[in-house]
């Protein structure tokens, strides 16, 4: 397997997770900046990649641009790359983050593209950032309506990317703006954190619901009071009602709920089928966020006395408490109340 050659600047950015979306933001970057490095844990499959000039078992038919190289050399990346993108699972991001602490870099910015909470403690990705890399280190989060196989492809994609630090976050997106990439910036992290987490659960609610065949009109609404649930959460964690409204809130949720490129959606839709969770996530094959994701995002509205029974509903139907046509009627026979209420 070919070592990457350390020198900083010939990588601007490296990344970390190669599974779909990971691979799809690596083949990306290549296009767009030359040099790029693709990590993942596991030698053999890495090799196989590298060899095969694709990832053929997460995003297949998406070929790897000549300057794409996959290595499962961490330090190596770490000392090649300028910054770094991370592409794990959101509960894999604890770990990852001690197992780059030792080889970072002074200065060395990370941004981090999963979507969700830690499971079991429920905190957001800057908090368990903070935990682990405590410092002056820039930190952003990238959000947004993204299948990994249409972003393979090169096919039009917009994301937001959300930092504190506002120079970090335009140098990001600089670099991947472009080639059909749109990269917008915010400073509200917290609202697209929330997005992300929480329209994964609303997407299993949905594909719920159109597994049941119950139409047009349940999906709408169900879209519609997923969002009203989402903004009360994330406002009462201070965010900003505008980003829910944008691609890491209403985009997002959108892309996720409605095609079945969405995992969470497919998930739903195998439920319905009277299938377990289990069963589901073993045919999906992939992580299903929203497995993990509902019950933190419930115990934070919980936490902060916020009412999000959509999220509640999907939660009990994970946890086995509820069956999908028991969720469904809960959710039909609720009291009439105002709209913004």
């Amino acid at each position: 397997m070919a070592t990457p050659d350390p020198h900083p600047e010939e990588c601007p950015i490296g990344v970390i997770g190669a599974g779909s979306f990971g691979t799809a933001l690596a083949i990306h970057l290549a296009r767009r900046n030359g040099p790029t490095l693709l990590w993942g844990r596991d030698g053999e499959r890495i090799a196989a990649m590298q060899a095969a000039r694709e990832n053929a078992q997460y995003l297949p038919g998406c070929a790897f641009p000549a300057k794409l190289t996959a290595t499962a050399d961490l330090p190596a990346l770490v000392t090649a790359c300028a910054d770094l993108l991370l592409a794990t699972p959101a509960h894999a991001l604890r770990e990852t983050l001690r197992r780059l602490a030792p080889l970072l870099r002074p200065r060395q910015g990370i941004v981090v593209a999963c979507k969700g909470l830690e499971p079991g403690s429920g905190r957001l990705i800057h908090e368990v950032f903070a935990d682990e890399l405590a410092g002056s280190r820039p930190l952003a989060v990238l959000s947004g309506p993204t299948f990994a196989k249409e972003l393979g492809l090169g096919l039009p994609t917009a994301v937001t990317i959300a930092s504190t630090d506002q120079a970090f976050a335009e140098k990001i997106a600089k670099h991947l703006h472009g080639g059909g990439f749109r990269a917008y910036w915010t400073d509200d992290l917290v609202g697209v954190q929330i997005g992300g987490a929480a329209k994964n659960v609303m997407a299993i609610g949905v594909g719920i619901a159109d597994g049941l065949a119950l139409g047009a009109n349940t999906r709408a609404a169900l879209i519609t009071r997923g969002l009203a649930e989402i903004m009360r959460l994330a406002e009462a964690l201070g965010a900003r009602a505008e980003t829910l409204m944008g691609l890491a809130g209403m985009g997002d949720l959108v892309l996720t709920c409605t095609d079945n490129q969405s995992r969470n959606r497919r998930l739903g839709l195998l439920l319905a089928q009277g299938k377990s969770v289990e069963e589901a996530s073993r045919e999906i094959r992939q992580v299903v966020e929203g497995v993990r994701a509902a019950p933190e995002v419930l115990r934070l509205a919980h936490r902060h006395s916020i009412e999000m029974p959509i999220t509640a509903a999907v939660a009990a139907v994970l946890a086995g408490q509820m069956s999908p046509v028991e969720a469904v009627r809960a959710l039909a026979t609720r009291p009439a109340k105002a709209e913004t209420g």
